[in-house]
């Protein structure tokens, strides 16, 4: 595995002076994404805040080939391309090697890209989608999507007397896309860097579909103090809302199991969008959430052949 010196040292395929805001998980994540690729790139990226934040006319933040997709066809569209690509290699028109990688964030993939995503993965397509989860529509206003967890506030599903914040739990995607049977299924936060490397290689090295699950916050949807980031992308991960694990051929197999458990509600801490959760009258939305996490954790335990809390 690289170094962290070693990587630091590689040229950046996505590159600074794009427009991302202060305290976005999606720069980072990116960038961590692409430093683990050594073959030329055509890179794929739905409408939303990574592509509108690096593509604004007539500058553009990436060093490779990129195309512009809408919300609902990015993964269409990058398994065309990889279609194209081996046709054209059958022939003898194109000799190097190529990889092939779609980002979009959870609206574009959970939900209205999610027709397109099942698709080229059960076609098999050797390409990588990436999503990177900031848990909203927050490019287009911070509506709420499948992705948002429960009893946030958005501006669709907004914290009030009637209704206190969003009511259905999120949808585990990682889980559905680890039942199309494709080669490599992982879920990733980048505060633990060793291991978003080594699960963006393994990726880009399957052949088959790869799909990378990544924790992106976003400080305008999570209100979060944006220096922040990596605390609150820890507490995800210690608080067992955001588990790190993969999905290799079928096996599952957890990457990390935090050494002592850290109830959710400290993780909610730091963001404003869960800040009318700690009146008294909502308390109990706190703990039915924690329920829910937990129910999950011992879900994925029994999944990855590991051993249940006493």
């Amino acid at each position: 595995m690289a170094t962290l010196k070693e990587l630091s040292q590689k040229k950046e395929v996505l590159t600074g002076g794009h427009r991302l805001c202060a305290g976005c998980g999606h720069g980072i994540a990116t960038r961590m994404v692409l430093n683990a690729v050594e073959d030329p790139l055509v890179v794929s990226v739905a409408t939303g805040c990574l592509e509108v934040a690096t593509t604004i006319y007539p500058y553009t933040a990436w060093r490779c080939s990129f195309i512009h997709n809408a919300f609902e066809n990015a993964a269409a569209t990058i398994s065309g391309v990889e279609a194209a690509y081996r046709a054209l290699k059958r022939k003898g028109k194109i000799e190097k090697d190529m990889k092939f990688v779609a980002f979009g964030g959870d609206g574009g993939t959970y939900d209205i890209g999610f027709q397109s995503l099942s698709g080229a993965m059960e076609r098999g397509h050797n390409i990588v989608y990436v999503c990177l989860d900031n848990g909203a529509y927050m490019n287009t206003g911070i509506q709420r999507s499948s992705a948002t967890p429960f009893g946030a506030d958005t501006t669709t599903s907004p914290a009030g007397k009637v209704i206190p914040g969003k009511q259905q739990f999120r949808k585990d995607l990682t889980a559905v896309m680890a039942d199309h049977n494709i080669p490599y299924v992982a879920q990733a936060s980048p505060h633990n860097w060793k291991d978003l490397h080594e699960k963006a290689r393994k990726a880009f090295e399957v052949d088959g579909p790869a799909f990378l699950n990544i924790l992106s916050p976003c400080p305008r949807g999570w209100r979060y103090n944006t220096p922040d980031i990596s605390q609150v992308l820890k507490l995800a991960v210690e608080s067992r809302y955001w588990p790190l694990f993969e999905v290799e051929n079928g096996k599952w197999k957890l990457n990390h199991r935090p050494k002592k458990y850290v109830p959710v509600e400290e993780w909610l801490k730091l963001q404003g969008r869960f800040r009318h959760l700690f009146k008294e009258e909502n308390r109990h939305l706190i703990d039915k959430l924690q329920k829910e996490v937990d129910r999950r954790w011992d879900i994925l335990l029994e999944r990855c052949g590991e051993k249940k809390e006493e």
